[in-house]
């Protein structure tokens, strides 16, 4: 049995038509901001209008992107041939540790959802190599597609996070972007397929109760949406810098944001398969000292249609040192979090559940804060 939520979901209203250029969603109407990348209104005007989703909402939907059609069409083509594939077939790029094939299990720490998926390295050369156990018979054309599709939404993503250095007032506006564009970065790519609730009714008796035995609830938040809802992927906040997510015409998507009234609920994403979704990361909302948020979200299971969704999770090379910019620190706005290593924050994600809120443990004390910038200019 499914617990119910505490907390309401919200429905919005069918996807609106394509945004003007100083059209910005309200959240207290049930709307996720849009906004168009191709800049009707000028490039300061998008700066400012990128800045101020990821301010308020820590989220948006991202369209007229750039993104060629043809290189999502066919990755979803690849991937979908994969995941039709027989379970021991997949089985052959996995286990996870954590990059290869996996089902259900989500992490180290008991963590499940009703998903398989697959986790790769975003550099060409990880790439080539796990296609050997993907595509037995042709590697090159899977990894081709990947290499393709990730080249696309790396650029996608460089953009974004130059237009938030420009909307933020950074000195130098390619700060963000440069550190994802290293040879060494440590950016993924994950695609997670959901099956339907009737394709599980179909499965052997064990693995039925395994995917039917995943209930969890948490205090505050509700984790559990509504009584014989099931969860794809439990909430949780991206860790890494930025992430870009990408989904057939299946709904399943939800966002933790406040209402008008400054309460949390849960606002259900209308599926936009020409759309990107774009989230701030943990990374860059301590970048930023807490100027940009780092949104949670979760994904719903259909009861009857496959969700097929590809996330780009653009992060800094392992060694890089996360500390918030300069013009972000302010006498009125002190230091937020002390600095640390990408390699430091993901050991630290890998000890803790799915749901826990990583970044509080990086928090500076109020009698910290003279400490830690002195270290820090040091």
């Amino acid at each position: 049995m499914v617990v119910p939520s505490t907390t309401p979901v919200v429905s919005p209203p069918p996807p609106p038509p394509p945004p003007s250029s100083h059209s910005h969603g309200g959240i207290g109407g049930g709307g996720i901001p849009t906004v168009d990348m191709s800049a009707p209104g000028g490039r300061g005007a998008l700066s400012r209008q990128v800045a101020r989703a990821c301010a308020e909402h820590g989220f948006f939907r991202a369209v007229n992107h750039g993104v060629p059609r043809a290189h999502a069409a066919r990755l979803d083509a690849a991937t979908a041939a994969f995941f039709a594939l027989a379970p021991h077939a997949k089985q052959r790029a996995g286990p996870p540790s954590p990059l290869g094939y996996g089902c259900r299990s989500i992490g180290f720490n008991g963590d499940a959802g009703e998903l398989e998926y697959l986790l790769l390295h975003a550099n060409p050369a990880a790439v080539a190599h796990r296609a050997r156990s993907i595509d037995t018979d042709d590697p090159s054309r899977f990894s081709t597609v990947v290499n393709e599709y990730v080249g696309a939404v790396r650029q996608l993503a460089c953009d974004i996070l130059d237009l938030l250095g420009e909307g933020l007032g950074l000195k130098d506006p390619r700060s963000f972007s440069k550190l994802i564009t290293d040879t060494d970065s440590d950016s993924l790519l994950r695609i997670n397929h959901y099956p339907p609730a009737c394709s599980i009714d179909k499965l052997d008796h064990d693995v039925q109760c395994k995917m039917k035995s995943i209930v969890r609830t948490k205090n505050g938040n509700g984790l559990i949406p509504s009584a014989g809802a099931r969860i794809g992927f439990g909430e949780h906040s991206d860790p890494q810098i930025i992430s870009l997510l990408r989904a057939n015409d299946v709904n399943g998507l939800q966002v933790l944001l406040p209402n008008s009234d400054g309460k949390e609920v849960w606002i259900q994403v209308p599926a936009d398969p020409s759309a990107f979704f774009v989230n701030v990361g943990d990374l860059l909302q301590a970048l930023t000292n807490g100027k940009l948020v780092s949104v949670r979200h979760r994904v719903i299971a259909s009861a009857c249609k496959p969700r097929l969704s590809t996330i780009y999770f653009a992060a800094p090379t392992l060694h890089t040192r996360i500390s918030a910019f300069p013009e972000t620190i302010t006498a009125d706005s002190p230091r937020q979090y002390r600095p640390f290593t990408w390699a430091e924050y993901k050991k630290t994600m890998y000890s803790l559940r799915l749901s826990h809120s990583r970044l509080d443990l990086f928090h500076v004390a109020k009698d910290e804060n003279s400490n830690v910038g002195k270290a820090d200019q040091e």
